[in-house]
């Protein structure tokens, strides 16, 4: 049997997550290999080389160590790199996840080359075009060949800006990934007793992203919010890099929050798996909170995930209290979305071969 050739590009936290539970499937599928291509944007090693270890992900085939500077010359450079790639390996298509750079990049030089794109959570839209993410999705919606959404709600964004071909929905990838992390991390990770810290006791803080990170005065109130939430509980807050700059930047003391250096995936989610509740201006964490069903409150004035809101399980940070009852979520899957993701490859690949 002649086997697919996907070329995956990853170069952040998120992608690395998601591309670990679908290159499992590849992996144990008998029609398709991967090429794994990692564009740097992550480049700490707490943010990028321990998700391969820990993870089981093969190592990249090609590393461009591509991170700083301005979303442009980030996303140029990237794009020059994969472009390049992809007339190196001719893979038969190009998988990108998520809303990142590297997303961006990797479509654009995809779609240029007329490699058909596969984008993995497609649909997702905050509505807020001040978000380089929210830019990134949908530019790259608009060009794939495939649209493999998490929720409904992605597909009936597509379908109002007139995308309803290749459109499918698979549930959420970043679910088979989590169940599979929380079974190892409950006897593998250690990191509750080597930080002295009980389960139930504590709040799960992150913050990282640029709308929060490059305004002083959106960061300060940040920080006050979990200054205010430490009074009451302890607060763990796994600093990005990039975030502990502009604290410092800003001249802000974090006590008496707890910060801690960032943590591998199975650390994280022992940690999630082990707290009281998560605030965090991620996406990924928003979910990934659900999955490990811990309330949270988002630190940013929208979210793409509204069903994990709709659902009692989230709220924004400008919402003062809880407002819906908590039911499951299930439209993310059941832990099944990188098989259905394989799926649907293999239809357009049928539907392809019908139309010659």
């Amino acid at each position: 049997m002649s086997r697919n050739t996907i070329l995956t590009v990853v170069g952040a936290r998120p992608q690395f997550i998601k591309a670990a539970a679908v290159s499992r499937a590849i992996r144990a599928s008998d029609d398709f290999c991967e090429i794994l291509i990692h564009t740097g944007q992550h480049f700490d090693a707490m943010m990028s080389d321990i998700f391969f270890r820990e993870l089981d992900i093969p190592p990249p085939r090609e590393h461009f160590a591509i991170h700083g500077g301005s979303h442009g010359l980030m996303t140029g450079r990237m794009l020059e790199a994969v472009e390049s790639a992809i007339v190196k390996h001719r893979p038969d298509w190009v998988m990108v996840y998520g809303d990142t750079n590297s997303t961006l990049a990797g479509g654009l030089a995809a779609a240029k080359l007329k490699v058909p794109v596969i984008h993995v959570e497609a649909g997702l839209r905050s509505f807020n075009r001040g978000m380089p993410e929210e830019i990134n999705r949908v530019l790259v919606d608009h060009i794939s060949t495939l649209l493999l959404s998490p929720t409904h709600a992605g597909v009936a964004n597509l379908a109002a800006e007139g995308v309803v071909r290749g459109v499918f929905h698979v549930g959420d990838v970043m679910h088979d990934a989590m169940l599979h992390a929380m079974g190892r991390a409950r006897t593998e990770s250690q990191i509750l007793s080597r930080l002295g810290i009980e389960a139930s006791a504590f709040v799960l803080a992150t913050v990282h992203r640029a709308e929060n990170t490059d305004d002083p005065a959106r960061l300060t109130a940040i920080i006050e919010v979990l200054k205010a939430e430490a009074h009451e509980r302890a607060v763990l807050l796994p600093l990005h890099p990039r975030t502990r700059q502009a604290i410092a930047a800003a001249g802000l003391s974090v006590e008496p929050i707890r910060v801690i250096e960032p943590v591998g995936y199975l650390d994280m989610a022992r940690l999630l798996d082990g707290c009281a509740m998560v605030m965090t201006d991620s996406g990924g964490l928003q979910k990934e909170a659900y999955f490990a069903r811990r309330p949270c409150v988002t630190l940013r004035d929208e979210t793409e995930w509204v069903e994990t809101v709709s659902h009692g399980w989230n709220r924004l940070w400008t919402q003062p209290a809880w407002a819906t009852p908590r039911t499951e979520i299930t439209e993310y899957g059941a832990g099944d979305a990188s098989a259905r993701v394989l799926d649907a490859i293999r239809g357009a690949q049928l539907h392809q071969i019908r139309e010659r």
